[in-house]
Protein backbone atom coordinates (compact mmCIF):
# COMPACT_ATOMS: atom_id res chain seq x y z
CA UNK A 1 0.00 0.00 0.00
CA UNK A 2 1.30 3.43 -0.96
CA UNK A 3 2.05 5.87 1.87
CA UNK A 4 0.39 9.14 0.88
CA UNK A 5 1.04 12.30 2.84
CA UNK A 6 -1.04 15.42 3.24
CA UNK A 7 0.47 18.66 2.04
CA UNK A 8 1.39 21.37 4.52
CA UNK A 9 -1.38 23.50 3.01
CA UNK A 10 -3.97 20.75 3.52
CA UNK A 11 -2.93 20.31 7.13
CA UNK A 12 -3.03 24.05 7.84
CA UNK A 13 -6.38 24.73 6.15
CA UNK A 14 -7.88 21.76 8.05
CA UNK A 15 -6.53 23.18 11.32
CA UNK A 16 -8.10 26.56 10.61
CA UNK A 17 -11.36 24.95 9.46
CA UNK A 18 -11.59 22.83 12.60
CA UNK A 19 -11.09 25.88 14.80
CA UNK A 20 -13.78 27.72 12.84
CA UNK A 21 -16.16 24.76 13.02
CA UNK A 22 -18.43 26.12 15.77
CA UNK A 23 -20.89 29.04 15.56
CA UNK A 24 -19.59 30.54 18.82
CA UNK A 25 -16.05 30.61 17.44
CA UNK A 26 -17.28 32.21 14.24
CA UNK A 27 -19.08 34.84 16.35
CA UNK A 28 -15.86 35.48 18.30
CA UNK A 29 -13.86 35.86 15.08
CA UNK A 30 -16.52 38.12 13.59
CA UNK A 31 -16.47 40.30 16.70
CA UNK A 32 -12.67 40.45 16.94
CA UNK A 33 -12.27 41.16 13.21
CA UNK A 34 -14.07 44.47 13.78
CA UNK A 35 -11.87 45.44 16.74
CA UNK A 36 -8.25 46.44 17.12
CA UNK A 37 -8.29 44.36 20.31
CA UNK A 38 -10.61 43.70 23.23
CA UNK A 39 -10.77 42.10 26.63
CA UNK A 40 -12.30 38.77 27.61
CA UNK A 41 -15.22 40.50 29.32
CA UNK A 42 -16.12 42.35 26.12
CA UNK A 43 -16.18 39.06 24.20
CA UNK A 44 -18.21 37.31 26.89
CA UNK A 45 -20.83 40.08 26.80
CA UNK A 46 -21.32 39.46 23.05
CA UNK A 47 -22.12 35.75 23.39
CA UNK A 48 -25.06 33.96 25.04
CA UNK A 49 -22.82 31.34 26.69
CA UNK A 50 -21.02 30.81 30.00
CA UNK A 51 -17.61 32.35 30.68
CA UNK A 52 -15.99 28.91 30.90
CA UNK A 53 -17.36 28.04 27.46
CA UNK A 54 -16.10 31.32 26.00
CA UNK A 55 -12.67 30.55 27.48
CA UNK A 56 -12.64 27.13 25.82
CA UNK A 57 -13.55 28.59 22.44
CA UNK A 58 -10.87 31.28 22.79
CA UNK A 59 -8.35 28.56 23.64
CA UNK A 60 -9.24 26.62 20.47
CA UNK A 61 -8.93 29.73 18.29
CA UNK A 62 -5.64 30.67 19.92
CA UNK A 63 -4.18 27.16 19.51
CA UNK A 64 -5.09 27.27 15.81
CA UNK A 65 -3.29 30.61 15.54
CA UNK A 66 -6.31 32.63 14.42
CA UNK A 67 -6.24 34.88 17.49
CA UNK A 68 -3.67 35.93 20.02
CA UNK A 69 -3.99 36.91 23.65
CA UNK A 70 -1.92 39.14 25.85
CA UNK A 71 -2.14 39.20 29.62
CA UNK A 72 -2.62 42.65 31.08
CA UNK A 73 -3.09 41.73 34.71
CA UNK A 74 -5.80 41.16 35.80
CA UNK A 75 -7.30 40.99 32.30
CA UNK A 76 -6.52 39.19 29.05
CA UNK A 77 -6.65 41.17 25.82
CA UNK A 78 -7.42 39.34 22.57
CA UNK A 79 -7.06 40.26 18.93
CA UNK A 80 -6.98 38.65 15.50
CA UNK A 81 -3.58 37.21 14.59
CA UNK A 82 -3.29 39.27 11.39
CA UNK A 83 -0.49 37.18 9.88
CA UNK A 84 -2.40 33.91 10.26
CA UNK A 85 -5.67 35.62 9.29
CA UNK A 86 -4.09 36.55 5.96
CA UNK A 87 -2.68 33.03 5.60
CA UNK A 88 -6.10 31.47 6.29
CA UNK A 89 -7.69 33.80 3.75
CA UNK A 90 -5.18 32.76 1.07
CA UNK A 91 -5.42 29.05 1.88
CA UNK A 92 -9.23 28.99 1.79
CA UNK A 93 -9.32 31.07 -1.39
CA UNK A 94 -6.79 28.78 -3.06
CA UNK A 95 -8.65 25.68 -1.93
CA UNK A 96 -12.02 26.85 -3.23
CA UNK A 97 -10.51 28.22 -6.41
CA UNK A 98 -8.67 24.98 -7.19
CA UNK A 99 -11.73 22.85 -6.41
CA UNK A 100 -13.96 24.97 -8.64
CA UNK A 101 -11.50 24.97 -11.53
CA UNK A 102 -11.13 21.20 -11.47
CA UNK A 103 -14.87 20.56 -11.35
CA UNK A 104 -16.03 23.13 -13.89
Amino acid sequence: MENKKYSDEQIQVARFAKAMGHPARMAILDFLAGQENCYFGDIHEELPIAKATVSQHLKELKEAGLIQGEIETPKVKYCINRENWALASRLFANFFCECNRVRL
